[in-house]
């Protein structure tokens, strides 16, 4: 019998009690008593040997503490709920995946793709999340993560294992309309050639940023050879959050986007994104599955990175 776990009733009194700082609200979001979630509380209290909550002029607050205990209860709570819920809806099969996922990857490469893995595997359910920065899996309910990043990163990332996907290139787009508007002007002569520009006739371009990668055109152009002297110009310009937004951005006109290709085939194919600049390969990142290394994967991932094999030509289909 296991001694040290409160009961279920006496973490959500504190939960709910340590959220709104007020057994009453806590009461009244719980269908209780102020008197019973106080003595549930209590309990608690009296279990741990640890005050929890502390008297103010105001109110109530949380001690140190019981503000760490509370962020701990929740995510174990939040766990157990998912996992309930879980089991209801697949009734038993276990077959769900809880991914973080890059965001603009998501939606342009891997949503497209997931009726094939419904069709292969129909109990597998994956819940996806977006995340664009390494995190500890101890302390969210992610099975794991795609993570878009340079080598480098992967190896910081303290406590996962990374199965590397897709290496990105990246290339500079921007509207046909805005590159008509330069090409007459920088080579009359050859305009009917629908020759590109060089890297350095950017630099007197709108450059649209992406808030993740801030260096991102500097480093580009120095890769380019483009001299150092000749960039304060390349951290300039409107900032975006997603690669989503930069690519949107750029076929309304508003400048030359650098973006990994794989995220703006679909604009490239209907003509609404034109490379614009000749230039060098470029791109030290890719995309990774990363999962928690400690833990043996469950069938769901299994199942799951078999099919991303299987659809980057891995594994006989």
């Amino acid at each position: 019998m296991r001694r040290k776990i409160p009961s279920t009733q006496a973490l959500q009194c504190f939960e709910a009690a340590a959220r709104h700082e007020s057994y009453t609200r806590a009461a009244q979001e719980l269908a209780l008593t102020q008197s019973a979630v106080s003595r549930q509380v209590t309990a608690l209290e009296e279990m741990l040997g640890v005050a929890l909550f502390r008297r103010t002029r105001h109110g109530m607050a949380l001690t140190a503490s019981g503000a760490e205990y509370a962020r701990q209860v929740r995510q174990r709570l939040d766990a157990i709920e998912r996992d309930t819920q879980d089991v209801m809806t697949q009734q038993g099969s276990g077959g769900t995946l809880r991914l973080a996922t890059v965001p603009t990857f998501a939606t342009r490469w891997l949503l497209p793709r997931l009726p094939r893995l419904r069709e292969r595997h129909p109990e597998l359910v994956v819940h996806m999340e977006t995340r664009t920065r390494p995190f500890l899996f101890a302390d969210t309910g992610f099975d794991a993560a795609i993570f878009a990043g340079t080598a480098r990163q992967v190896q910081d990332w303290p406590g996962v294992r990374a199965t590397e996907l897709l290496h990105e290139e990246v290339i500079v787009v921007c509207s046909p309309q805005l590159l008509a508007q330069h090409r007459p002007l920088l080579r009359p002569d050859d305009a009917d050639q629908q020759e590109l520009l060089t890297p350095a006739d950017l630099l007197d371009w709108p450059l649209l940023q992406i808030s993740t990668r801030p260096d991102a055109w500097r480093r580009w152009f120095e890769a380019q050879g483009v001299p150092a002297a000749q960039l304060p110009q390349a951290t300039a310009g409107p900032r975006y959050e997603l690669f989503s937004m930069v690519a949107a951005a750029a076929a309304h006109g508003l400048g030359a986007a650098l973006v990994p290709r794989l995220l703006v085939e679909p604009e490239l194919r209907r003509g609404e994104l034109v490379i614009a600049c000749q230039a060098r390969s470029f791109g030290d990142r890719a995309y990774y599955l990363v999962a928690p290394a400690n833990v043996e994967p469950r069938g769901a991932l299994r199942l799951f990175g078999q099919w991303l094999d299987d659809m980057l030509g891995r594994r006989p289909q």
